[in-house]
């Protein structure tokens, strides 16, 4: 029998309010996250877990800003501010979520080349992360994705779960993102792409 999984994205310190990279109300999903955990048989987080000299810090490229596109490696690049440093106080998770239930951490950015938005895969599709041979090991094929931000790290996820052949579901309530109109681009893409959209009362409701 399939399993089930809760995908929390990057519900870290830097994605929150006084974070580096704040995404605006990215903590009101954090009591949504400590409700949904008891609705699956699995928990996972997942981390930005950034040496302090990635290419994607726009500290790190003299000359250039946030927001910058740059080309590194013939790809492009966009250039963030300092965030998701492992180790540091940004990466950690968000104070007031519930960690105990959570039994895997996936790490991700790790590699100072190349950003990841993805938690399966790092943005050019070269390296995978251990996310889908857990999920494999444990018999996990229906996977609940929420977190920060819809429109980048959730996006990303999702599709390349949906490439892998797991049933995807998005937790729209339980997510933010950077840009409203990208937000809802975002969803769209998901569910064209076929990911099932849902609403987290859906889940505790019929958790209870």
């Amino acid at each position: 029998m399939s399993k089930t999984a809760l995908l929390m994205v990057d519900l870290q310190n830097d994605f929150c309010t006084g974070g580096a990279l704040a995404v605006v109300n990215g903590e009101a999903v954090i009591p949504l996250a400590n409700q949904l955990q008891a609705c699956f048989d699995y928990v996972i987080a997942t981390c930005d877990w950034h040496p302090k000299n990635h290419i994607s810090f726009a500290a790190n490229h003299k000359g250039h800003k946030i927001g910058d596109t740059i080309f590194i490696n013939h790809f492009p690049q966009t250039l963030w501010p300092v965030h998701g440093v492992e180790h540091t106080h940004g990466a950690e998770m968000h104070p007031d979520l519930d960690i105990a239930g959570i039994q895997h951490y996936v790490f991700k950015g790790t590699d100072v080349e190349i950003d990841s938005y993805s938690a399966f895969f790092d943005n050019h599709q070269h390296r995978a992360t251990d996310l889908e041979n857990f999920l494999e090991h444990y018999k996990i094929k229906d996977i609940y994705i929420m977190g920060l931000a819809t429109d980048y790290c959730v996006k990303y996820t999702c599709l390349d779960a949906l490439k892998l052949g797991f049933n995807v579901y998005v937790i729209t309530d339980a997510c933010r993102g950077v840009e409203v109109k990208e937000v809802e681009k975002a969803l769209e893409v998901m569910r064209l792409a076929g990911a099932k959209l849902l609403n987290s009362t859906d889940l505790i409701r019929n958790s209870v």
